[in-house]
């Protein structure tokens, strides 16, 4: 009878929680105070270490969380009497495959544990996730010795442009193979195995060797007609093989897994915004700032933090290229001064992200006190009038209303009766309208 004698979890890294687990993923470039009396050239090279700048905030924590349960979830059902059972099945099946004959799919350990990271482009969910991995382990290799065997915590692949399932489970076997220093890939294309055969004989691999698949880019599912096949090629190998697949994407994704109860099930899991304006947000860019590489620092203040916020809508990549450009810029022009003209210099480099940048929280400029003498009330209404050659006017309608303290008398009038006008005249009614509401005539 076979027995497990793996022990596991033993060889794992400890978990990490609270302080220590921030302090763990925090990472600070390399930086000299004197760095600023360098030459602009060793000060541009010391300025691009501002790209590793990484502050945890609360989404690290339940990334590296999510993926550490995960992996250790996925490594004790390898060690189940299930575990055993669905080697033999796959075995059987990958023999079928050989003979030519259809295998018997039908997955017996399961994989209900998988889950998704969703979130928005830039955020940092992509860093978070590869700073978790790094922390347990990573790709190292577990070695077994009771039965011998090699274990890869993690592995994190990303899904292919076009969506081939083939593709897909190569990229898999090619991160086993660096890991492992196998050959399953070169074996697999060298053998030019059928679809069937190399989805059965993957997920035997996994089982026997991977713990966790982290899938990036998988909002490409949605971006090709072959995204459902690739669906369901992962929820086979999700079945035969009992580990725990990662989804990773943007939000675009979310009709798609929704559309199926099946797949909404097994890709619950977590779901990211952009950062609001918060305690991170404003610790973030106080530890940013300190990292300043012109010649004359700047102090940060309120307002900066403010107009940080509203040119990168709480996206922390953005504020980091804002920062670095605005030094970069600086730093060439001899400005050297990372003030609000540098900053607005960087965000003119973001043209094309313009459109995207719509911040949730709104700044709002102290309202000018109104005059006590003023007694008056302005409405404007906007109508679109037609003029005898065809044209269309903007036509903006003020129509003031006096308060009752005000005994002044104001001439009154309507646009019926400049139409009426305008009839009986044979005479165009914008140039009635003149003097008394202003218009702004719009070709079309």
């Amino acid at each position: 009878m076979y027995k497990c004698e793996w022990n596991i979890l033993e060889k794992l890294e400890p978990m990490l929680t609270g302080a220590e687990l921030k302090a763990r993923l925090k990472v600070l470039p390399d930086y000299a105070e004197n760095i600023t009396m360098e030459s602009q050239a060793v000060r541009l090279m010391a300025l691009n270490n501002l790209h590793s700048f990484y502050l945890p905030s609360d989404m690290s924590v339940e990334i590296y969380t999510k993926l550490y349960l995960a992996m250790v979830r996925s490594m004790q059902k390898k060690e189940s009497r299930l575990a055993t059972l669905q080697r033999n099945a796959n075995s059987r099946n990958i023999r079928a495959c050989a003979k030519g004959e259809e295998p018997s799919f039908g997955g017996i350990i399961g994989g209900s544990d998988s889950f998704s990271i969703i979130g928005c482009s830039g955020i940092g969910k992509s860093t978070a996730i590869a700073k978790a991995i790094a922390l347990f382990g990573g790709e190292k290799v577990i070695t077994m010795e009771h039965p011998y065997c090699k274990m890869v915590p993690v592995i994190n692949v990303q899904c292919p442009f076009d969506c081939s399932a083939k593709s897909m489970l190569l990229a898999i076997l090619q991160k086993v193979d660096q890991a492992l220093g196998t050959s399953y890939y070169e074996n697999t294309v060298r053998a030019k195995a059928n679809i069937n055969t190399m989805l059965i004989s993957t997920a035997q691999i996994l089982l026997n060797h991977v713990s966790v698949v982290c899938i990036d880019e998988i909002q490409n599912l949605i971006k090709h007609r072959a995204g459902m096949q690739l669906v369901s090629m992962l929820t086979e190998l999700l079945n035969e093989s009992g580990i725990s697949i990662v989804f990773i994407g943007t939000p675009e994704i979310e009709p798609f897994f929704e559309s199926v109860d099946y797949l909404a099930r097994r890709t619950l899991g977590l779901h990211y915004d952009k950062c609001s304006y918060d305690n991170y947000f404003r610790n973030f860019c106080n530890e940013l700032w300190k990292f300043q590489y012109v010649r004359n620092k700047t102090e940060i203040s309120d307002s900066i933090i403010h107009w940080l916020y509203e040119h990168s809508s709480g996206i922390m990549a953005h504020v980091i290229f804002l920062f670095y450009t605005a030094q970069e810029i600086s730093i060439l022009d001899e400005r050297e001064t990372t003030d609000i003209p540098a900053l607005e210099a960087a965000y003119q480099r973001m043209g094309m992200l313009h459109t995207h940048i719509q911040p949730d929280l709104n700044f709002r400029k102290t309202a000018p006190k109104k005059k006590k003498s003023s007694s008056m009330e302005i409405h404007q209404e906007t109508k679109t009038l037609t003029k005898e050659n065809g044209d269309r006017a903007a036509i903006t309608e003020e129509s003031i209303i006096q308060h009752p303290t005000e005994n002044k008398q104001i001439e009154s009038w309507s646009f019926m009766d400049f139409a009426e006008q305008a009839k009986k005249g044979h005479s165009d009614m914008l140039e009635l309208l003149k003097g008394k509401i202003s218009i702004t005539e719009i070709a079309i």
